[in-house]
């Protein structure tokens, strides 16, 4: 529970935003997406481009500049800026092929606004992040590892009862994430995973095991309050991959007894995939009017809650704690209210659950890391980095 000893994170890493089982106070979380840091949630790219720019692009378009809008000629500027000159390489003259060329001007500028900071921000972190890779960089070098402190409650003794009955009493105010953009295929299974069965026996799928415990959940607030309109939301992260199966499972089970009010679905973008170390866009081999594209990270599913407009909507109604989770991981469910009980009696932000880490285990660590100045900061630690630091 919390930061427990010797503990391995599942999936959380609060420093990059990438999800896990937490708990969250809705309030921080809004707070911190509101604010965030301003390049995280700055506009894509510039209105308008310099006059110097603007010579760049016609002398890369010639006539072609002509199809180009005042924002699509700034983005244009800004890529060839960034030595993407390939994407723009022997276009036919103006006339031919121009709703092809349109086509993937759109994709572009797409993908330009949905990234936070748009593809400048894009291209320029995933350079620094190739080159630091081929360095070979450990970005925590020079720090400490230690094993933080946390919370470590045992099943059944009063502490963990104390803390399950005042997790019940917050449960109320809660939201839950869902986090399930993949699909089951390294696990044998064709289709979505929260459509894999729990079990042989019932075949009961894992969707089905998710809303049956959150409306179990929200039955026992309600009695506990005498509020019969009480709904605890639920929220899932999808992709391009899970988007449609997840809408269609959700539509034949009738929502698996969740209202349609308290399901909302946010799909996570997709960003251009990377031919090489110098960061330049993939172009598909079979469509030159099309850029490749991934789904990106689990930590999307932050963004995605501000720019929904969820997370103030939560937070405006009332809502306290948002709770994330995988979408096969069902032994969280187990520990669900003590650990919201534990956030509440501690006054977290947020709180992450753990499982203990054996030694030389290909698996993260929640790991407090302490600088020569005597700053220090806990985060969830790839093995592949924590390994070399503790040897």
């Amino acid at each position: 529970m919390g930061l427990s000893r010797n503990t391995a994170a599942g999936f959380l890493l609060f420093a990059s935003l990438a999800p896990t089982t937490a708990w969250w106070s809705v309030s921080a979380a809004s707070s911190f997406f509101s604010r965030g840091s301003r390049s995280f949630f700055t506009a894509a790219s510039v209105a308008s481009a310099t006059p110097a720019e603007c010579a760049s692009v016609e002398t890369a378009l010639g006539s072609n500049t002509d199809l180009l809008t005042d924002k699509q000629n700034a983005m244009v500027a800004s890529l060839l800026a960034l030595d993407q000159e390939h994407l723009f390489e022997d276009w036919p003259p103006l006339g031919k092929e121009d709703v092809e060329k349109k086509r993937l001007l759109k994709q572009l500028e797409s993908l330009d606004q949905s990234y936070p900071g748009g593809l400048e921000t894009y291209i320029t972190k995933a350079r620094d992040l190739l080159e630091s890779s081929a360095r070979g960089d450990n970005p925590f070098d020079g720090m400490t590892p230690s094993v933080p402190t946390g919370e470590d409650l045992e099943y059944g003794d009063e502490e963990y009862k104390s803390m399950e009955k005042l997790g019940l009493e917050a449960a109320a105010k809660s939201a839950f994430v869902l986090v399930a953009g993949g699909l089951g295929e390294r696990l044998g299974y064709s289709g979505i995973k929260l459509a894999l069965p729990v079990n042989q026996l019932t075949q009961s799928s894992f969707l089905k095991m998710y809303a049956d415990w959150i409306l179990s959940i929200q039955t026992r607030c309600r009695e506990s309050t005498g509020d019969a309109n009480i709904e605890l939301p639920l929220v899932i992260m999808t992709s391009g991959d899970t988007d449609a199966p997840t809408r269609a499972l959700l539509e034949q089970e009738n929502n698996y007894g969740l209202s349609d009010s308290q399901v909302n679905i946010v799909m996570q973008d997709k960003v251009p995939a990377l031919s090489d170390s110098l960061g330049r866009l993939t172009v598909n081999k079979k469509d030159r009017w099309n850029i490749e594209t991934k789904p990106h990270g689990h930590g999307d599913v932050h963004h995605l809650l501000h720019r929904s407009g969820l997370a103030e909507q939560w937070s405006s109604s009332g809502k306290k704690w948002a709770f994330f989770f995988q979408d096969t991981n069902p032994l969280v469910i187990h520990a669900l209210l003590p650990m919201l009980g534990v956030s509440v009696d501690r006054d977290y932000d947020m709180n992450s659950l753990c499982v203990p880490r054996r030694g030389g285990e290909a698996a993260g660590a929640i790991t407090t890391l302490t600088r020569e100045n005597g700053e220090s900061l806990t985060i969830n630690v790839e093995y592949n980095q924590l390994d070399p630091m503790l040897r």
